[in-house]
């Protein structure tokens, strides 16, 4: 554990500002209705009523939300120093995820998620989040109503890691086992997300884990566990064990890049063009 000397300054390339806070909690709220509202809703409302419409006006809704909250975050100093290095990131995750696509849960990207929104803060990590799983989704042919879900999940994961403690401070390997829990944890959390958002399309009668609109939320939260265990639970394992390995094995080494990275691009000081020579 190390400390920063007195003075030094710190790097931040997305300082949250009250107003992109803001944006960040009315996305965060909007973003978990739209997720749980099967246990949100009764039986009885309209809602429930709409069960098979509600996953795509959400979806719609998201999209929306997403967009005003990455450009509230833009505009409270997204320069084109950060710009640069989110898009270097962004590209790089996006590349990294088809690598193991439909191999039980074998997904890198994850980690370097969670290393990037440690170093680069909640801001960023909530921006890289989300353009990383557009850029995949284009590259993967993977567009459709889950893609403002899957943004939206990606954007929570990362920015999450940038909000854990010790942020200046914990350095060496205490630090890294922080962010292998963390990447543990989010990876199961990731995916039950996901399976909220998945799991309203399937209609009650195909199956006994469906989601049934007219079942009390008692009944409704069984036939979810059923579905995670069924469905997921082997892929969102893979997910998190890779994720705690590559994190433990390459991540002091990236950690250090991108603190390195950080410092030389100085993301505080503003860029200046040199006029024409005389």
């Amino acid at each position: 554990m190390s400390t920063n000397p007195p003075g030094r300054r710190r790097h931040r390339p997305v300082p949250l500002t009250p107003r992109s806070t803001a944006a960040l909690a009315l996305v965060t709220a909007t973003g978990f209705a739209a997720f749980t509202w099967p246990f949100l809703a009764p039986p009885t409302s309209q809602v429930a009523a709409h069960s098979q419409d509600a996953p795509w006006l959400f979806a719609g809704l998201l999209v929306l939300l997403v967009a005003v909250a990455a450009a509230a975050i833009a505009e409270s100093g997204l320069g084109p120093k950060a710009v640069a290095m989110l898009g270097v990131l962004a590209a790089t995750g996006a590349a990294l995820r088809p690598i193991g696509a439909g191999t039980a849960g074998i997904e890198p990207m994850f980690f370097l998620m969670v290393l990037s929104g440690r170093v680069l803060g909640p801001g960023f990590g909530f921006v890289l989040g989300n353009v990383t799983m557009f850029a995949s989704a284009l590259l993967t042919g993977g567009v459709g109503p889950w893609l403002p879900f899957q943004m939206l999940a990606m954007g929570w994961f990362t920015m999450g890691a940038g909000l854990l403690p010790g942020r200046d401070r914990l350095r060496g390997r205490g630090e890294v086992v922080v962010l292998a829990a963390y990447g543990f944890l989010a990876a199961f959390g990731y995916g039950t997300a996901m399976n909220l958002a998945g799991w309203p399309f399937m209609g009650a009668l195909a199956s006994s884990v469906a989601f049934d609109p007219q079942a009390a939320v008692p009944a409704n939260v069984a036939r979810f566990v059923a579905y995670c265990l069924a469905t997921s639970l082997g892929w969102d394992l893979g997910r998190a064990i890779v994720t705690v390995v590559l994190t433990l094995t390459l991540g002091p080494a990236l950690l250090k890049a991108l603190r390195r990275a950080t410092r030389r691009a100085a993301f505080e000081t503003p860029v200046t063009f040199d006029g024409p020579p005389a």
